[in-house]
């Protein structure tokens, strides 16, 4: 007898493409002054909004327009700055070691170099820190992304879905945004978990699979 084969879900890679990023007038603010690198104060801006409201792919386009280094804030340990080359720090409110954030802005501004930092809140509500490093961030200025609208919304859900290369008819799209936190990050969640239930039943997205989906993580968000 042969061993039956199951399958298995394919790693996702979210794909950061200016035509992928999703224009909106939530994000407006933030799309504004990252066009405008030379009206930053001190050249630093600090970008801010919840999970999965597009800082990262936002802070992937800069960084290639700008032919900045991209490096992740938990994962940041001693002075980083050797160049004046532009540096973006993506979660820069979990950095590992705070005192290495207040060196690398200490850095950086001392080179005249572009440094884009981003988290979930707003800098001045950032973790305890160095006082020299509380006052760094608050000077900064701050740009945050807005929660998304409807309308992006909707886009956001049929995007995910489609890079996915799920198959879900508008009713059923429907029926998901009307039951989920009104969060990209739930959308983001919401696809992956259809994606693994899909390829599990073998079958269709239906209303019964979407509903299952929605009742996991209501029931995991306790």
């Amino acid at each position: 007898m042969s061993a039956r084969q199951l399958p298995l879900p394919l790693p996702h890679t979210p794909d950061y493409g200016a035509a992928d990023f999703l224009d909106a007038e939530s994000n407006a603010a933030a799309r504004a002054w990252l066009a405008a690198p030379q009206s930053w104060p001190q050249g630093r801006l600090a970008l801010w909004g919840e999970a999965g409201s597009g800082k990262t792919h936002l802070l992937h386009l800069w960084a290639r327009q700008h032919g900045a280094a991209l490096l992740a804030g938990p994962s940041l340990r001693g002075p980083v700055m050797a160049s004046a080359q532009p540096l973006v720090i993506d979660d820069a409110d979990a950095c590992a070691e705070p005192i290495a954030l207040l060196h690398t802005i200490n850095a950086s501004a001392e080179r005249g170099s572009l440094l884009l930092l981003a988290g979930r809140t707003p800098p001045a509500r950032w973790a305890v820190r160095p006082a020299d490093l509380d006052s760094r961030l608050r000077a900064s200025l701050a740009v945050g992304i807005a929660p998304a609208e409807e309308a992006l919304l909707q886009r956001l859900l049929a995007r995910l879905l489609a890079e996915r290369q799920l198959a879900v008819g508008e009713a059923v799209q429907a029926f998901l945004l009307a039951r989920l936190p009104r969060q990209p990050g739930a959308l983001r969640e919401a696809a992956a978990r259809l994606d693994r239930a899909a390829l599990a039943a073998g079958g269709r997205i239906s209303r019964t699979l979407a509903m299952s989906v929605i009742e996991s993580m209501q029931a995991d968000a306790g």
